[in-house]
């Protein structure tokens, strides 16, 4: 019989049972796994599961939130069975073979009783008390993109300020002296309402309450090619009231280019208020930051070529596009390839697995992967607006580029005559394209005038400038 228990004290999950010793014991789940310390080994033996892990060299932190398999040699699991307990970093519960990780959230909270209770506090509450800052990244997934940049720049040069984090579990690291605040919990609502200035990249979810000297801060997240918002293909009444109702909680609005600035305004209705056009904070680090320590952290030996392909997701599919084959793509070019799928995709998908392939779609950083990437392959991402900062090689792998300019979103140009790199519709062609030592000096032009469009503010001082009109506007105070 094998049998589960919660170690509280220790943070970690224990299995015991009877007969041969296994050899391996794992808690795999779609972006993180765990190996079991294994004891015993007569009549009984034990599996000690850490509800922790360290990933990319940081701290060891709570496993993230989701539904894990325990695969342990030769056991069963029929009759395993622990209800929901709440730890310091997770609440945890088993059944059977599945193993439920989730935020450490009082359930009575996650009911709709308790949420309203929540909501209400929220909408009494006076507002804009602390000179804070509440931070959100892709609705609390990662700590990064443009939210974070500013959020390093913030605590230089103004360190008193205090600074929240809403993340969706605690699997997610904050930076040093920052505060985390997991979605939905009391601490959550209290600092978005307590906070003088919210800075965000995407929508404001949950209810949102516009608080006395509260400010928002859309930074957006990408200089965008596919169409947005009001731009977006068909007729939509409760789309566009939508996007409407949104953009009226916004009051500046921050751009990467003057081109940007031309769509957002106009796709999003945000007129009567700034846009500020300040290159991209996230940039800053391409500009910066070193390669080295970065591949070091990821395991990549001195030497190596590094693909990294990061698509961007599809309204029609919920799971990362399936258009290359990783491990075979490392074979063909001798590389290794760096998997990226989109923040829309990490709930959904699993992890990319294969010979030299990591699969990185969990890292916090997307501009830390371009930095140490020497290739970039994308398709319809704005990813392309970041990487042409290092100028370094880029492809573009559009098998449905009929289909998803047609169909699904449209573009703003014509990526075809602009690209500033070759577009390919196979794997074939792609690894033929690497291999085409022709491609920079071929795409030299479109490169040159590409960067000139779009990456002209982007130096390495955006997120030293949005701070100084933070704090020159009065948003928090040093």
């Amino acid at each position: 019989m094998t049998t589960a228990r919660i170690d509280e004290a220790a943070e970690t999950l224990v299995i015991a049972g009877a007969g041969q010793r296994p050899t391996t014991a794992e808690l795999v789940g779609p972006r993180a796994r765990v190996a079991a310390r294994i004891s015993g080994g007569g009549k009984t033996w034990k599996a000690t599961f850490p509800l922790r892990a360290s990933r990319w060299g940081g701290p060891e932190l709570p496993l993230p939130a989701g539904d894990y398999e325990l695969r342990i040699d030769d056991a069963e699991f029929d009759d395993l069975l622990v209800a929901p307990e709440v730890l310091t970093g997770v609440r945890i519960a088993v059944d059977g073979a599945t193993v439920r990780i989730a935020a450490p959230i009082d359930p009575a909270y996650e009911t709709s009783e308790g949420q309203a209770t929540l909501e209400g506090r929220y909408v009494a509450h006076p507002g804009a008390t602390e000179n804070a800052v509440f931070f959100e990244s892709f609705y609390g997934r990662t700590v990064g993109c443009n939210p974070q940049a500013i959020e390093r720049a913030l605590f230089a040069q103004a360190p008193d300020v205090v600074r929240y984090w809403s993340v969706v579990d605690l699997s997610v690291a904050v930076p040093d002296g920052a505060i985390a605040v997991v979605e939905g919990s009391p601490e959550w609502w209290r600092a978005r309402a307590a906070s003088r200035l919210l800075v965000v990249n995407d929508w404001l979810r949950r209810r949102f309450v516009r608080k006395p000297g509260q400010k928002v801060l859309q930074t957006w997240h990408g200089t965008p090619l596919k169409r947005l918002a009001l731009h977006r293909p068909g007729f939509d009444p409760r789309r566009m009231a939508a996007v409407i109702k949104e953009s009226r909680r916004w009051d500046v609005l921050l751009a990467q280019n003057t081109y940007s600035e031309r769509i957002l305004r106009k796709a999003y209705a945000f007129f009567g208020r700034p846009i500020w056009v300040e290159g991209y904070p996230r940039n800053d680090a391409l500009v910066t930051d070193d390669a080295a320590s970065i591949r070091a952290d990821l395991g990549i030996a001195d030497g190596e070529r590094v693909l990294l392909y990061a698509p961007t997701w599809r309204d029609d599919r919920t799971e990362m596009v399936d258009f290359v084959d990783p491990e075979e793509l490392a074979r063909q070019t001798d590389s290794v390839v760096l998997v990226r799928g989109h923040s829309r995709t990490i709930d959904t998908g699993r992890d990319r697995a294969g010979a030299r392939v990591i699969d990185v779609t969990g890292y916090p950083e997307t501009a830390k992967l371009l930095l140490a990437a020497d290739v970039l392959i994308t398709d319809y991402s704005s990813v392309m607006f970041d990487f042409s900062v290092t100028n370094k090689p880029m492809f573009f792998l559009v098998p449905d580029l009929d289909h998803y300019r047609g169909e699904l979103r449209g573009f703003y140009f014509d990526l075809a005559t602009r690209a500033p790199g070759p577009l390919v519709h196979s794997q074939d062609e792609l690894v033929a394209a690497l291999a085409d030592s022709a491609h920079e000096s071929v795409y030299a032009e479109r490169y040159a005038a590409w960067r000139a469009q779009f990456n002209s503010r982007d130096d390495g001082h955006s997120a030293e400038r949005v701070v100084a009109r933070i704090l020159d506007q009065g948003y928090v105070t040093r």
